[in-house]
C-alpha cells in the first residue's frame, strides 16, 4: 500500500478511475504566497473553466454550464493581513432557481484530493441535490491549483513507489529509511514555505472564508472521508455556521494515526475477506482458485510472497512487486463496482501478467498514462503530517510490526511500516486527535457504512459521539465499498436528501439495506436563503 496514505485517499480513490473533469480559469494567478492581506473574504469572480491541471490529476474541461473562481485566504491566519495564497473553486449552479436552498460544499477527501477535477465526474451522482443548490467544491490549500505541494518529480516518484515498501532485511530497510528521507527532503526543497500551513485546521477557516465568499450565513456541507474530519474540525471552530451538513465514510476522530492505520489494516482485511467469499459464492463464475474464501486470500498471500521474490512485467518497462500489487489490490477494494476488476487482475498477475494490478496501484497514486502524477500523494503527506503529532522512529516501528500482521496478513505490513512517512518531517504536528466537539451545531447526519474498507463503521459512532448531544446523528448503512451515498443506494439517498433538501433528520440510528426505506422526522425549517 502507498506508504503516504496513512488515511482513506476516499471518493478519489474511485473518481480517478473513471474519467476526471473539471478546471479553474483562473490560470493567470502565481500559485505561490503573495503579499497583502485580506479581510474576511470577497465576493466571488465567476469565470469559465479550463480543464485540470496535472496537479489536479487531469482530465477534460467540465460541461460549459460549470463555473471557476479563484478566492485568496491568508497563509498563516495568525497574520491574517501577511501573504495569501489562492484557492480554486468550481460550481454548477442549480436547476431549479426558483426554490434553491443556497450552495452545498463538498470535500472528497484524500486528504490530497483535488475537488475541482472530482465534482463534475461525480455530479450525476448528486443530481437530486443540484435541483436546489449550487454544487461547490474546492482544491483545499496545498492540493491542485491552491499552493500545492511540490515533491518529488515523476521519474523521482516511480523510484520511490517502486520501492520496497515492506522491508525484510537490514539492507531493504535502510533504501526505506533513505528513500523517505530523501522524499521529505524534496518536499522541504520545493514547498518549504507552505508546509506549516496546510493542516486540517487552516483548511477549516479556508471553509469559513469559502462560506462568506458564497454569501451565506450557513455552510451546507457534504464531507466524504477525510472531509469529515475536514467537517468535524470546522464544526468545532465555527459552530453557529454549520447549516445542513453531511458526513460520509467517518474518519474516526478518537483514533491516532497509528491506532487509525491498524483500523485501516481491520478495514481492507474485512474487504478483501467480503469479496473472495463474493467470489467464492459465484462458484466457476469466478477466476480465482479457492473453494473458500480463506483459500482465495490464501492464494493472494502467496502471490505477494511470489512477487516479492520476483516481480513480473507491469506497464511499459515497470515490474509490478508485492508493493505494488497490493497497492492495487487495495485500491479496487474502495468500491464494489472494481471488485471485478481486483479479481481480474490477481487472476492475471497470477498467470504473470501485472498490467491490471499496477494500473490500479498507479490510479490510487495518482499517476496517468503518460507517467505524470497529480500532487496528491504530495499533499496527503504533507496534510497528514502537519495534523499529526507522531513520529516514529525505525525501532518504534519494527515494534508494532506484529500488531499490524495480525490484524492483515495481506495489508499489515504495508500499513505498519508506512507509519514512518512522517518521521523526520520538518514540521511538528498539530495533534494526537482531532477536537470535533461542535455544542450548538445544526444536526449533522453521519453515516457509517459496516464494510468501508478504509474508514472502518465504528468511526461513524465515534464521530457522533464527539460532536456532542444533539448534533452528530448516526445513520448505518450494511454495505459495501467506501461510503454509502455513492453507492447509489435508494435508502441511503434518500435520507440525506430528505435532510439537505427539506430539513427532515432522520431517526437516530436507522439502518440502510437495499430494500429498506428510511423514517424521518422533520425538525429543521427551511434551510436559509443563500449564494
Amino acid at each position: 500500500m502507498s506508504r503516504n496514505v496513512l488515511r482513506a485517499v476516499a471518493a478519489v480513490a474511485v473518481a480517478v478511475v473513471t474519467a476526471s473533469t473539471g478546471g479553474c480559469s483562473d490560470s493567470g494567478p502565481d500559485r505561490t504566497p503573495k503579499a497583502g492581506g485580506t479581510k474576511g473574504a470577497a465576493p466571488l469572480k465567476w469565470g469559465a473553466c479550463e480543464a485540470p491541471t496535472v496537479a489536479q490529476g487531469g482530465g477534460q474541461a467540465p460541461p460549459k454550464d460549470w463555473e471557476c473562481a479563484t478566492l485568496y485566504v491568508p497563509l498563516d491566519y495568525a497574520k491574517p493581513e501577511g501573504e495569501t495564497i489562492p484557492l480554486a473553486l468550481i460550481r454548477a449552479r442549480a436547476r431549479d432557481k426558483d426554490k434553491r436552498i443556497g450552495s452545498l460544499v463538498f470535500n472528497f477527501g484524500g486528504p490530497g484530493g483535488s475537488g475541482i477535477s472530482t465534482l463534475p465526474g461525480a455530479a450525476k451522482e448528486y443530481e437530486a441535490l443540484r435541483s436546489r443548490y449550487d454544487l461547490v467544491s474546492f482544491d483545499p490549500r496545498g492540493v491542485g491549483r491552491s499552493a500545492p505541494v511540490r515533491c518529488e518529480d515523476d521519474k523521482q516518484l516511480d523510484a520511490y513507489y517502486a520501492q520496497d515498501s515492506s522491508p525484510d532485511t537490514p539492507q531493504e530497510e535502510k533504501a526505506f529509511v533513505d528513500s523517505i528521507k530523501k522524499y521529505q527532503q524534496a518536499c522541504t526543497t520545493n514547498s518549504g514555505e507552505v508546509l506549516p500551513y496546510v493542516g486540517t485546521e487552516n483548511a477549516a477557516r479556508d471553509l469559513d472564508r469559502i462560506r462568506q465568499a458564497l454569501g451565506t450565513d450557513k455552510l451546507h456541507y457534504f464531507g466524504i472521508s477525510y472531509g469529515t474530519e475536514l467537517g468535524g474540525v470546522y464544526a468545532h471552530l465555527f459552530p453557529k455556521n454549520v447549516g445542513r451538513a453531511v458526513f460520509d465514510a467517518v474518519v474516526d476522530p478518537t483514533k491516532t494515526s497509528e491506532e487509525g492505520a491498524l483500523g485501516q489494516a481491520k478495514g481492507f482485511q474485512l474487504a478483501l475477506g467480503n469479496f473472495a467469499q463474493d467470489c467464492v459464492n459465484r462458484g466457476d463464475e469466478c477466476r480465482l482458485q479457492g473453494s473458500t474464501a480463506k483459500e482465495v486470500e490464501a492464494n493472494i498471500i502467496q502471490l505477494q510472497k511470489d512477487l516479492a521474490k520476483k516481480p513480473i512485467p507491469g506497464i511499459g518497462g515497470r515490474m509490478l512487486t508485492d508493493s505494488a500489487a497490493t497497492n492495487g489490490i487495495a485500491q479496487a477494494l474502495y468500491s464494489k463496482e472494481l471488485w471485478p476488476l481486483l479479481e481480474q487482475g490477481v487472476d492475471e498477475a497470477q498467470g504473470g501478467q501485472g498490467q491490471l494490478l499496477m494500473a490500479l496501484s498507479d490510479s490510487l497514486n495518482g499517476r496517468d498514462q503518460q507517467g505524470r502524477y497529480s500532487n496528491i500523494g504530495a499533499a496527503n503527506t504533507a496534510i497528514n503530517c502537519a495534523d499529526s503529532k507522531d513520529r516514529f522512529t525505525l525501532a518504534e516501528t519494527k515494534a508494532k510490526l506484529p500488531a499490524f500482521r495480525s490484524a492483515s496478513a495481506v495489508f499489515g505490513d504495508f500499513l505498519g511500516w508506512a507509519l514512518m512517512s512522517c518521521t523526520d518531517w520538518p514540521v511538528p504536528g498539530a495533534w494526537e486527535t482531532p477536537d470535533v466537539s461542535a455544542p450548538g451545531s445544526a444536526p449533522i447526519l453521519v453515516i457509517g457504512n459496516t464494510g468501508d474498507p478504509a474508514t472502518p463503521y465504528e468511526g461513524a459512532r465515534k464521530m457522533v459521539e464527539r460532536l456532542g448531544p444533539g448534533v452528530g446523528v448516526e445513520l448505518t448503512y450494511k454495505g459495501e465499498g467506501h461510503g454509502a451515498y455513492n453507492s447509489g443506494d435508494a435508502c441511503v439517498q434518500q435520507a440525506v436528501n430528505a435532510y439537505l433538501l427539506d430539513g427532515k433528520v432522520p431517526a437516530a440510528d436507522t439502518v440502510c439495506t437495499p430494500t429498506q426505506k428510511p423514517s424521518a422526522t422533520p425538525v429543521l425549517p427551511e434551510a436559509p436563503q443563500g449564494a
